[in-house]
């Protein structure tokens, strides 16, 4: 469902910062090569995660769902200057190419990638997190909350992608489907959880930003 015409989506983009030049590649690559680009941040999106990045400075990042690497960069973009990212992805066919961008970007020690299922990889991650992006399985986004809330530190962040899902969040519950369900019961959740300060953006897809308290 688009949530804005085309027309203003390219006045947002002419307004956006500009994406870096691997980051434009990757986008490219991703468009010609893979069977769901519509899975990428984009420009927008990328560089309001960058920005929230930059605004935090995260010591200890965490992205659930990797794809092509777009939305790891943005977020590596930000790191404090000792910050590590650990991006995860059950299974990743195009990881090669994630991995090969990271490379490029000069981001080799700085982001660490997983293949493997997340609920199995975070609670092996040591330390606090300050910034968690949620890009992943739809159903088991309360899951991949509970496993960090307890573990984010004052003022990080939780970002949830993902959250408007197409308008299917609008049906009635009858129809939803179990990443239907998922999302909304996540919104739910995070809306009424007196630790986190949330506010959901129709910013694509949705994005849901909560504040640890």
């Amino acid at each position: 469902m688009p949530f804005l015409d085309p027309a203003l989506e390219r006045y947002a983009e002419a307004n956006t910062a500009p994406e870096p030049d691997h980051l434009r590649e990757l986008a490219a690559e991703t468009q010609a090569t893979t069977d769901l680009p519509n899975m990428l941040s984009g420009h927008v999106q990328g560089r309001f995660l960058s920005l929230l990045s930059h605004l935090v400075r995260p010591t200890l990042a965490l992205e659930i769902g990797t794809f092509t690497g777009y939305s790891a960069l943005c977020l590596a973009e930000g790191l404090a200057p000792d910050g590590i990212l650990h991006t995860i992805d059950i299974f990743n066919p195009v990881a090669a190419m994630a991995d090969r961008y990271f490379r490029k970007a000069g981001y080799t020690h700085r982001i660490r990638q997983h293949i493997a299922p997340a609920l199995d990889v975070i609670p092996r991650i040591e330390g606090r997190f300050d910034l968690v992006f949620i890009d992943a399985d739809k159903s088991n986004y309360i899951r991949y909350l509970d496993l960090v809330i307890d573990r984010m530190n004052t003022g990080g962040l939780i970002i949830a992608d993902n959250v408007l899902w197409n308008g299917k969040v609008l049906a009635e519950a009858p129809a939803h489907d179990g990443d239907t369900r998922g999302l909304a019961a996540y919104a739910r959740r995070v809306s009424t959880d007196e630790r986190l300060q949330s506010v959901l953006l129709p910013l694509r897809d949705g994005l849901l930003v909560s504040r640890r308290k």
